[in-house]
Formats: structure tokens, C-alpha cells, sequence
């Protein structure tokens, strides 16, 4: 497995490692997932990103050329913003779900996830026209984020005032602990906060430095999930892969492919016949990947669970599905979720998204 340049530093913490994407991780510090993920809600966490994928593509056409190959629009994307957007199939499926940041009128950053990071170069290689240029910035540059409704006040205190800082999914240069960054107004958790780019080689030193505030503490990746399932985000292997459409995700509203054409375009107009659903269980017993959702008067199924764990904040296990039909099912439509093998059976509800709803992200 590969490792981030803070792999000793999670170590030295008492880091419990565990493979992902096909990097060495640390799922959780000895104050556990629940402490982390109420330290984002409450305060600021800190997380190594330093494992995912950041390619930059230039060149007079750029913009022209990823308008032929994303589902979303870039071309008209403004300098300095930032944009969720998806790398799709002839069929719609995606193959990556991930972040363009417009650096320039000839310039994009591509923000990939580890695990599909080769894949996504060589998908990008094989489809970009010889005149835009591709570089891959994996080895060069090291990535953290600082998120939770505190984490302004932190870097306010480090001499970054709040002032200063972007709009929501906007991104600048920063000065701070005398590196040149790019600092983003961007995360993964619902909240107020920022990834920072910086040169690799230093990334323990801004690791150090943000980890020495006292209102920022190290998150792992099973406090990652759970934040991220309280706001409904997808993970790539479980809500997104080479099957699902961004439209069957319910991200069908941020594509416009009305008056042009781009790989996946005719598939991706076509009406979902299934539809990504927020479930509310009624204990904390949570649904896994993989369990079957059911009518509970019918018996008849309905879908998939795709994620599913104990929500910290709601006090009760919430989850992700994939149900059938024409339209979403209603919010409050009762549903019972089984895994045949293990005999369990678990009461839900339909539940709309975000389950968490006090996200302080955009203020």
C-alpha cells in the first residue's frame, strides 16, 4: 500500500491504519470516530487528503475540451471557482466523481479520488486533443483539510482573516507558515471550511502547525464517512460507480446537456429509473451495504442500501439507497430493511437529504 507523507506522523498519534483506495489510512485516533466527528461539528478537525489525485490540464482549447468529455459545463466556469462535476462512460456511468478548479482562462486543476486516480489519468489521456497539455501532481503536491464552524477562527488566529477568505466553492492563493497555497472554500463534511494545497515535501510542517491550535484536533477516515452520510454526500464505490448516472444520484439538476453534446450525454437525458434515498432507521442499529430494502406490506423489493451507519448527531443510524421507480419515494414512507443471510430486520423511513441540516458549510 502507498503512503502519505504523514504516515509516521498518524503512527506517533496512535492512528489505527487501515487500506483505502490503496493507500495505508488512519481510520480513527484512540479518541475514537464519535469524538472526531463531533469535533467537526463542534469545533475543527483536521484530515490528511494528501492520497488524492490532482492533475492540471492547459491549453487555448482546455475548456472546449473537458465540455466534450464531463456531463457539467466548464468552459463557462469563471477563474477562481470551483465546480463538483463527474468523469463519465458511454453509458452515464461514472467512473469519478470530482472537483475543477478554473486556475486561469487556459487552465483547470482536476481534484480526483485515490482509488481511481490511474484509471481517471489515463481515461483523461486517451480522450484530451494533443494540444492540451496534462500533467499529473500527485508526486508534487500534499493536500489537507480544515473543517468544522471554528475553523476561520483558527486560521483568523494564524493570521488569515475571514475577510480575506473565498466564497463558497471558490478558491485563492495563500501565504501561511511562509509556503505559497491554494486554499479552497470546499470539504467533504457540511462544514465551514477549507482544503489547502501546498508542495508536498511539506506537508508535516503544516501538519504540525495546524494540529498545534488548540481548537483543531486529527479526524480519520471512519468520522470522514459518518459526516459525510449525515449530509448525504456520495462515496465513490458505494453511492457512484461505473452503473450509476449522476442523474440516478440525484445530481441530474447540476448537469446541462439540453444544447450540447459530451460522452454519456444521450444516456444521462433518459429518465432515472431509480432514484439515490435518504433512510431514517428507528434504532441505532445500522443498515449495511449490500441489505435489501423492502415494502413492509407487500414484501415486494424496492432497492439497495448502499451505506448506512449510527448518525451521531440525529441519534439513530441513518443510510443511502438505490429505490426503483418513476419519482422518488415521499418522504415518511415507511420501509423495512433485510439481509436474508443474517436474518436481520430493520425498521426505516424515508428520509429527505441532507439528515443533518445544521451545516454551517455555506455560512
Amino acid at each position: 500500500m502507498k503512503q502519505t507523507p504523514l504516515f509516521e506522523r498518524h503512527r506517533a498519534l496512535g492512528g489505527r491504519m487501515v487500506e483505502f483506495g490503496g493507500w495505508e489510512m488512519p481510520v480513527q485516533y484512540p479518541a475514537g470516530i464519535l469524538a472526531e466527528h463531533r469535533q467537526c461539528r463542534e469545533a475543527a478537525a483536521l484530515f490528511d487528503t494528501c492520497h488524492m489525485g490532482v492533475f492540471r490540464l492547459s491549453g487555448p482549447t482546455v475548456g472546449a475540451a473537458l465540455d466534450a468529455m464531463l456531463p457539467r459545463s466548464v468552459s463557462g466556469q469563471a477563474p477562481g471557482s470551483c465546480r463538483y462535476n463527474f468523469l463519465v462512460n458511454a453509458h452515464g456511468g461514472v467512473l469519478d466523481d470530482l472537483l475543477t478548479y478554473r486556475m486561469d482562462a487556459g487552465t483547470f486543476l482536476l481534484v480526483v479520488n485515490a482509488g481511481t486516480a490511474e484509471g481517471d489519468a489515463a481515461w483523461l489521456r486517451a480522450h484530451l486533443p494533443p494540444e492540451v497539455k496534462f500533467e499529473d501532481l500527485r508526486e508534487a503536491w500534499g493536500k489537507l483539510d480544515l473543517q468544522g464552524p471554528r475553523a476561520f477562527e483558527v486560521l483568523a488566529d494564524l493570521g488569515v482573516p475571514v475577510t480575506t477568505l473565498p466564497a463558497y466553492y471558490h478558491w485563492m492563493p495563500l501565504s501561511l507558515f511562509g509556503l505559497e497555497m491554494l486554499i479552497s472554500r470546499t470539504g467533504y463534511t457540511g462544514e465551514r471550511g477549507v482544503e489547502l494545497y501546498f508542495p508536498r515535501e511539506q506537508a508535516a510542517m503544516v501538519w504540525d502547525r495546524l494540529l498545534a491550535h488548540p481548537l483543531v484536533k486529527p479526524a480519520g477516515l471512519g468520522a470522514r464517512d459518518t459526516l459525510r452520510l449525515e449530509m448525504g454526500y456520495p462515496l465513490y464505490g458505494h453511492e457512484l460507480n461505473e452503473t450509476t448516472t449522476p442523474v440516478e444520484a440525484g445530481f441530474g439538476r447540476l448537469l446541462n446537456l439540453r444544447d450540447r453534446e459530451s460522452i454519456g450525454a444521450t444516456a444521462l437525458r433518459q429518465p432515472p429509473a431509480r432514484h439515490l434515498t435518504g433512510l431514517r432507521l428507528a434504532s441505532r442499529r445500522a443498515a449495511r451495504a449490500g441489505m435489501t430494502v423492502i415494502d413492509p406490506v407487500s414484501g415486494q423489493t424496492l432497492g439497495t442500501i448502499t451505506s448506512g451507519a449510527f448518525s451521531p448527531n440525529l441519534g439513530v443510524a441513518v443510510a443511502l439507497a438505490y429505490v426503483a421507480g418513476a419519482a422518488p419515494p415521499a418522504p415518511g414512507t415507511p420501509v423495512r430493511v433485510t439481509d436474508p443471510a443474517s436474518g436481520i430486520v430493520l425498521d426505516a423511513s424515508v428520509a429527505p437529504l441532507p439528515f443533518y441540516r445544521q451545516g454551517t458549510a455555506t455560512t
